[in-house]
């Protein structure tokens, strides 16, 4: 099976042309240049000897003649998004299924998910093909202006089959990706052969005081709803510190407050509260710190305060050990004494996956650590070199 780098990077290259941004990509879930670039995808899959097969759920699939390796990860973004993320390791399994087409060796399937980003919920592609959400569920879900999975689906009605892909014809699912982080870029190494990804849970809180006058009203008889909101974040950062681990991460990311009027004081504010961590007890840990947190500041300041879980629990994820190994002799072969284990802080739809196969992950640097931003960005060098170790690995698995 010989790989052709020069090929990989123009049709990487020319992914990173639907919904492009300055250095970035605009290409959310079932935008127009989402549906134009599966449409291209889908081209692509043909022209390289495999059959094409798009979901009802927008997943992108290159099948080949019998069962075989899945390689791939998904082409959506963020609303400003790096050009690489998701499409690194679509665009890989790509390569690799047509190098193994031209070979006429192992089957090697791609594929390209759909919505992994969160448009519409969060790895929602690989949720509704793993089972752990219907068709249906997914339907009802909406993005921030109201807009339904299940209208905007119908813009790749004219691509869809009617069914989905039976996973009982792969063996395994390899997704590549950038690390997203940090880690690799510091210590100039070329690829992380990930071991788990992280657990991951999140909240909506809501806390109510009382909108008055911002002139008139003393502070002593102010009940601030923002105020009640600092506060938690204040409190998290003292208590989490006897809990979590140099890994462990939690983020308040969204905020509103109501009216968001500069001459009112604020009566109402709603928020999220985010912590990923690589084990369950540690999680359960943080949510107790959590509640505990929102219980003292409703009663320290007066204030209601309500929380509601936004989605399922995530659960870590450890990857499967036959592929973690191939992924470590593949690593030392392409990148001897430049490679390392280490987990994912980031989700993945290798996270659902799981369920449904045995799983392995590859990552290469981040040039700066930077991601889900239109800066994203890693050397040609290394994209090169961790197509080659994946490529090296499902051989060998296949």
């Amino acid at each position: 099976m010989q790989i052709d780098p020069a090929r990989f990077l123009a049709d990487l290259h020319q992914l990173r042309s639907f919904g492009a941004s300055g250095p970035g990509v605009m290409r959310r879930a079932f935008s127009a240049p989402d549906i134009a670039a599966r449409e291209w995808l889908t081209g692509q899959i043909g022209a390289a000897g495999l059959t094409a097969h798009v979901d009802p759920a927008g997943n992108v699939f290159g099948l080949a003649e019998g069962r075989g390796v899945l390689i791939g990860s998904h082409s959506d973004t963020q609303p400003e998004g790096g050009w690489l993320d998701g499409a690194y390791g679509v665009i890989a399994g790509l390569e690799i299924a047509r190098a193994a087409v031209e070979a006429g060796g192992a089957a090697i399937s791609m594929v390209s998910f759909q919505d992994e980003e969160g448009r519409f919920g969060a790895l929602t592609g690989s949720d509704i093909w793993s089972g752990r959400m219907t068709l249906a569920e997914a339907d009802g879900l909406s993005d921030t202006d109201g807009l339904r999975f299940g209208t905007a689906r119908q813009g790749l009605a004219h691509l869809m089959a009617s069914d989905f892909v039976d996973p009982a014809r792969f063996s395994g699912f390899l997704e590549m990706h950038i690390e997203q982080g940090p880690v690799l870029d510091l210590a100039g190494e070329a690829v992380g052969v990930v071991t788990s990804i992280v657990g991951l849970r999140q909240v909506q809180v809501t806390i109510r005081g009382q909108q008055n006058h911002a002139g008139t009203t003393p502070m002593t008889m102010r009940r601030d709803a923002f105020q009640g909101a600092a506060r938690v974040a204040v409190m998290l950062a003292e208590r989490m510190e006897n809990v979590v681990t140099p890994q462990s991460v939690w983020t308040i990311g969204h905020i509103r407050v109501h009216p968001n009027a500069s001459s009112i004081v604020p009566g109402q504010a709603v928020f999220t509260i985010q912590w990923r961590d690589g084990e369950a007890d540690r999680l359960d840990r943080m949510q107790a710190v959590i509640a505990g947190v929102l219980d003292d500041v409703a009663a320290e300041t007066g204030v209601g305060v309500q929380s509601e879980a936004l989605r399922n629990d995530l659960v870590p994820v450890p990857m499967d050990a036959r592929l973690q190994a191939a992924l470590r002799d593949a690593a030392e072969m392409h990148a001897p004494g430049r490679w390392r284990s280490m987990p994912s802080g980031a989700l993945h739809d290798a996270s659902n996956v799981s369920h449904l196969m045995p799983v392995g992950m590859l990552f290469v640097p981040s040039i700066g650590g930077i991601s889900h931003d239109l800066a994203e960005d890693t050397a040609e060098a290394d994209l090169v070199t961790g197509l080659r170790v994946l490529a090296e690995a499902a051989g060998r698995l296949g």
